[in-house]
């Protein structure tokens, strides 16, 4: 007996009883837990009984302790015992078929290792092993491989990176693939290695396609395109594998040249800006020249039909005024003559320089630069009109010198006085 049985030191008073029990005294209830010696004397006295008549119980002689009863052997008894166990084994033996598929599974039963049936998700029972198994395959879940690096970027495996393009250069390109189940049974029977399958067929796919593509467009422009085709081809190759497998996404995560040239590379890069850029700059300058050569040239036009437009009717204009005067003349030949005489020399005296002779007198030659002293006088009069404000009596008064010439002192040496007087009798009757 262990020492922390609260009984210690009572066993001669529970041996000595007369108690058919095998001398153990009913426990009180503060007596506390009970103690494992103690369940285990119970176990085997259960025991005996099971398996036969147990003889004798009470004290030994010589520890004085509680001795194991003898049990005489029955084998009736012990062949229920076995039928007992047997029966457990059964029983524990067909618990042992059930099994839960989730919601995101489905079940594949195998009997013998042939496959017998797909089970939905819920509680499911087969035959134990080894006549059934089972197993589970998630659909839902998305599966990753990484081809050309492992876990970073940094982490390369250029065995699959490196691929040769079609112009003939080497550029290093890892990207991922995601991809999920669509049939379980596909995914276990018709491919022994389905997941490495999947790499195959990425590796496969993308190094068709760089093959068929320039370097430029692989590394710059043509990254979704390539991804995009890339998991079309993965698509085609895994449904005629018949893996049961559904690409869902394909990942470029890096497209560069070899380490070795990348020095290179990024001069030719740096080139090809300056190409580009050079080019946007021309082009600007001649979004910039070409609208206005275009302006000009609708100007020059613009300009070419208005002097085409005044030439014509002035043409028109003056032929208009021939006729006109053809037929004055036809009424008056004498008068539209002088009149057309008249109207000629004021044209040709308003452009030339005057002079003034004195024809009676006999004096000496005078000469008075009229056109000269009027352009001086006419300089006077703007100069003052743009350094003092008009008054609205300077407004309204005349200047000293008009444009034109006072008919009195208008006259030609090539006529006599009498007609250049007779001459500008009748041009100041006109002009009053």
């Amino acid at each position: 007996m262990s020492l922390n049985d609260p009984k210690w030191g009572n066993q001669g008073d529970n041996h000595g009883s007369g108690d058919n029990s095998g001398g153990q005294k009913p426990r009180r209830p503060n007596d506390g837990p009970p103690d494992l010696e103690e369940l285990w004397r119970d176990f085997n006295r259960k025991l005996g009984g099971m398996m036969g008549k147990k003889k004798s119980g009470g004290p030994s002689g010589n520890g004085g302790g509680p001795r194991l009863p003898e049990v005489d052997f029955n084998p009736k008894m012990l062949g229920g015992g076995l039928w007992m166990l047997l029966g457990l084994i059964v029983v524990v033996w067909l618990a042992s078929g059930f099994y839960i598929v989730d919601a995101s599974q489905r079940g594949v039963v195998l009997q013998f290792g042939k496959r017998l049936e797909t089970t939905e998700p819920g509680l499911r029972w087969r035959l134990p092993y080894p006549i059934q198994t089972h197993e589970l395959v998630n659909l839902t879940g998305v599966r990753t491989v990484e081809i050309g690096y492992r876990g970073s970027e940094r982490n390369k495996i250029l065995k699959e990176a490196l691929m040769l393009t079609d112009d003939e250069n080497i550029v290093n390109i890892q990207f991922a693939v995601q991809y999920i189940l669509k049939d379980p049974v596909e995914y276990l029977f018709n491919n022994r290695y389905p997941d490495e399958a999947v790499v195959g067929a990425a590796e496969t796919a993308v190094r068709e396609i760089v093959g068929k593509s320039k370097m430029d467009f692989v590394l710059y422009e043509g990254r979704e395109q390539i991804a995009t085709e890339a998991a079309q081809l993965m698509q085609a190759i895994l449904d005629r594998y018949q893996a049961g497998i559904l690409i869902s996404k394909v990942t470029m995560q890096n497209a560069q040249p070899p380490e070795q040239v990348q020095a290179a590379f990024d001069d030719a890069v740096k080139a090809g800006q300056d190409r580009e850029r050079q080019k946007n700059e021309g082009q600007a300058y001649a979004n910039d020249v070409v609208p206005r050569a275009h302006g000009t040239a609708a100007r020059l036009l613009q300009e070419a039909d208005g002097y085409k437009q005044r030439v014509t009717a002035n043409a028109e204009g003056d032929a208009a005024r021939f006729r006109q005067i053809q037929t004055e003349y036809a009424k008056a030949p004498e008068v539209t003559r002088q009149r057309m005489y008249l109207d000629t020399m004021q044209q040709i005296y308003a452009n030339t320089t005057k002079i003034m002779v004195d024809a009676k007198g006999q004096g000496n030659l005078l000469y008075l630069p009229l056109d000269k002293l009027m352009q001086a006088s006419a300089g006077a009069v703007a100069a003052r009109t743009t350094t003092e404000t008009p008054t609205p009596a300077a407004a309204g008064a005349r200047p000293a010198f008009s444009g034109e010439v006072p008919p009195q002192v208008e006259g030609s040496p090539n006529f006599s006085s009498r007609e250049g007087r007779g001459s500008l009798s009748s041009r100041e009757r006109e002009a009053r």
